[in-house]
Parts: structure tokens; sequence; C-alpha cells
């Protein structure tokens, strides 16, 4: 083959519709040619396949073997790029293609499967694929293409810093999860500072900067440790078994077993708050989603006294 861009799109469009038609005149009305203009390129065309395409006979053109091979290939290519443009349009309108989207654990429990839920009414077209991991993480991939929306928080070191493209989507304030015969269960709030001799129930590692710790420390005590666990909702069994009292983030305030007692908390608790993270072109879907995480209601807040 002596010449690869005589393969292109429009030429092979062009020939596909010689081969339809059986006619150079045919397929030149159709595409908008000179009859002239088709009889170049097609000789074009056959020089860079090393021989001719086309019988030519009294009455219009009728493929040589080397033509039927040639059709075969043009057909496939050319219903392979109106599938690419038939996507990409789709893409561009958020109606189709995927969208990778990543999240820290306890926005997973209820604000990232509600929205879906929604999203995924909306778009049925858009493929999903989701990502768990911390803030830091999250802005890894996202800096690397590998992801189309982040949500991430403020917590435990503030807002990455690399985090330009970033909506604020919601404050998320602690709630205290006492078993249901807490002498404070009745309480529509809860003072901190009464919780000052309780043990606390904790699922991250011994020293770990934790929202637990900053609430105390604001409530002027440091709380006294208990148990620990490895995962954070593991902390809810030990609650239930009156072992202990912990801090919930009324994202997570779904998952907590309704055997315990929520309660938002008096005074100045940290307050983290969330966000979801874009790229520098980000995609109309995920402009989409982005707005349906902030239009979010907690399903859950506080236990009814």
């Amino acid at each position: 083959m002596q010449n690869v861009n005589a393969f292109d799109a429009d030429v092979l469009r062009l020939f596909h519709e010689i081969a339809e038609s059986g006619s150079f005149t045919a397929a030149a009305e159709l595409l908008g040619y000179t009859q002239s203009a088709v009889s170049r390129r097609i000789a074009a065309l056959e020089r860079a396949a090393g021989g001719p395409l086309f019988e030519r006979l009294a009455r219009g053109v009728r493929l040589t073997p080397a033509g039927e091979a040639l059709h075969r290939h043009a057909v496939a290519v050319l219903d392979r790029l109106e599938r690419a443009g038939e996507e990409l349009a789709a893409i561009h309108g958020g109606l189709g293609g995927t969208l990778r989207l990543g999240a820290f654990a306890t926005a997973n429990v209820d604000l990232v499967p509600g929205t879906l839920k929604r999203f995924v009414e909306r778009r049925p077209g858009v493929e999903l694929r989701l990502v768990e991991g911390l803030t830091a993480r999250l802005m890894e991939r996202l800096r690397a293409g590998a992801l189309d929306v982040a949500v991430i928080s403020d917590y435990p070191a503030g807002l990455p810093a690399e985090a330009a493209h970033t909506v604020l989507l919601r404050e998320d304030r602690l709630l205290v999860a006492l078993p249901g015969g807490h002498r404070l269960a009745g309480d529509a709030e809860v003072d901190l500072r009464d919780l000052a001799e309780e043990t606390w129930i904790e699922a991250a590692p011994r020293g770990q900067p934790t929202l637990l710790v900053a609430a105390c420390a604001a409530a002027g005590f440091t709380p006294r440790g208990g148990l620990r666990v490895a995962e954070w909702t593991g902390k809810f069994g030990f609650v239930a078994a009156g072992l202990g009292v912990t801090l919930v983030p009324e994202l997570a305030a779904r998952a907590v077993p309704p055997d315990l007692v929520l309660r938002p908390l008096l005074g100045t608790a940290p307050v983290r708050k969330v966000y979801a993270a874009l790229p520098e072109t980000p995609l109309p879907a995920a402009l989409e989603l982005v707005e349906m995480l902030g239009e979010w209601k907690a399903c859950t807040t506080a236990s009814p006294i």
C-alpha cells in the first residue's frame, strides 16, 4: 500500500456508496461530488490498494475480489465511526459514557447512594463506576485523570491545596450515639461536657487526629479512651451493649441501628465541610451529578425522643 492517507473516512464512505449503488454517478450525486472528483479519488484509492477495486462495466461498476475485501473493512470502519460519533455526542450531552466517582466512606452511607439513585433515573445511559478512599487518595486519582468527580472533606487536615475546582456540598455536624437506656437519651440535645466521664468507643488508631478528640478539646476535656474497633460501623455494637458512647457524622446517621439514640450536640462542636472536586474540564454528566449532590437532604438526623 503506497499511501495510507488514501484510506481516510471520506474516501471509504465514497467507496462504500459506489459499491452499494454500482455507479460512480449515483455516488457523486448522493455525496455532492463532481464526476471527475469521484474518478480521481477512486483512482488514488486503487493506487494505494495496489490494484483495481472496481470492474468498469458498460453500465456502472462492480467490485473486484480486492474491492469486496476492502468493502468488508470499510463497512466495519464506517460503522465504528458512526457509533463513536453517537457515543461522543452522548458524552458531551451528558446522556452517555462512563462517569467515575470517588467518595470517602461515610459519604457512601447516604449522600452518594441517595444521589446516584436519582441520577440513574434521570440519566440511565450513563455508566457509573465508584471508588472509595480517603480525601488525599481521591485527589491523587482526580489529578491523574482516573476520576471525573471526587466527594471529599476538609477533615482532618483541611481542604487539599490542589483542590481548586471544588463545590461546597454541605456541612457535616456531629451527633452523639447513646445506648437506649442512657441517662441523657431523653434530652433533645446533649452538652458534650456532660459526657466527660463516659467511655468512648473509637475506630481510629490511637494518636490519630479525630473529630472526637477535637470536639472534646473544644468542650474542655480529653475523652477517656475505651475499646477500639477496626471499622467505624463496629462502634455501634459496643455502644448498643452499653460499653460506651461514640460520635457519628450526620452523613452516616442512616447506618446507625434503631436501638441506639442519636442526639445533636450543644455548643461549638467541630463541623467538617464536604465538597465535590472536579477536573479542569468536567464532563456535563459530572456537573449534573455535583448539582444533585448539593440538593441531597439527610434521610436521618437525630432519633425521635
